[in-house]
């Protein structure tokens, strides 16, 4: 039998009983007297940065190219501290990388060319020459780069999806096995186990959950409609995807209860964002280990 599903409530139910180790009582009692944090008990939190900009897409809904370049290059000198844009990226990306961009194709709501576009020229810009780069979402696994790749980047759009809740940042990774159906049971809860094979393993460098115009509701596979998307103009960017996926996950939810005006949870549950934290401990999905830094147009923001 699969196991049953845990929802974020569960989550934090059973997140707010866990015992304090007895092995650690004394060191906190210590602290506690004294005032002081105990070493190593202070919490890490993952680093996201939300960013919009409400040009940048123009009257026809086209994507500005110089706005979106602008957008990532704040958003990537935030999360590293980094004075400008090329000493953000070599942070990130060695000269000697080979690096693959994996992007999601979904005809509806595919990963922006200008995306890409961006992606690949920063990359470029650490010294590694187009030869060692590879885009591409399906063909992974036959890819040549993406076979030799030492350095990985994963950009998609964020929105509803049939069998896993959410399209997520975590699920753009199916396409590194070779039977993705395979994944789909219990709403696709075990996906984080798929960053933990060698093909992808520690390769992650960033994250760039897409929320331009993201899909907040469908119904049945593949189901697409522009009623359920809007102009949100944001990109959610992490080195952590479970945070990048859970901020996501919160945009969308309170969208929905703004349209339907009322409290209206994806189905299938996307539980496999809280399931990537307390199962397999890829990255952080509670709101409260995220450092949510919130950049550009704050209309409309929803976290």
């Amino acid at each position: 039998m699969g196991r049953k599903p845990i929802t974020r409530r569960d989550f934090l139910k059973a997140a707010a009983g866990l015992p304090v180790a007895g092995a650690i009582l004394p060191a906190l009692t210590k602290a506690a007297s004294s005032g002081q944090p105990v070493p190593g008990t202070e919490l890490k939190k993952a680093k996201v940065v939300l960013i919009r900009d409400k040009d940048v897409l123009d009257d026809s809904g086209h994507i500005r190219y110089e706005v979106i370049e602008r957008m990532m290059d704040q958003a990537v000198c935030t999360l590293t501290g980094a004075s400008s844009p090329v000493e953000a990226w070599r942070q990130l990306i060695k000269a000697e990388d080979t690096v693959g961009i994996k992007s999601n194709v979904w005809s509806y709501l595919p990963t922006p060319k200008e995306l890409e576009e961006y992606l690949k020229r920063r990359v470029m810009d650490c010294g590694i020459p187009e030869d060692r780069i590879g885009i591409s979402d399906r063909g992974v696994l036959k890819h040549p780069i993406f076979q030799k790749a030492t350095a990985l980047i994963n950009a998609r759009p964020g929105r509803t999806h049939h069998w896993s809740g959410m399209g997520t940042c975590i699920k753009n990774y199916i396409m590194f096995v070779p039977r993705p159906a395979e994944w789909h049971s219990d709403s696709c809860a075990d996906l984080a186990k798929i960053w933990f094979l060698p093909e992808v393993k520690g390769k992650t460098r960033l994250n760039i959950l897409v929320m331009l115009t993201p899909l907040f509701h469908g119904i049945g596979p593949h189901h697409f409609s522009k009623q359920y998307t809007w102009p949100y103009c944001g990109l959610v960017v992490s080195q952590d995807p479970v945070a990048a996926d859970a901020t996501g996950l919160r945009i969308l939810q309170a969208k929905r209860k703004e349209y339907f005006g009322e409290e209206r949870p994806l189905q299938p549950t996307p539980h496999h964002i809280f399931l990537a934290e307390t199962r397999h401990g890829l990255g952080m999905a509670s709101p409260e280990k995220i450092e949510l830094i919130k950049l550009g147009w704050q209309e409309g923001i929803l976290v």
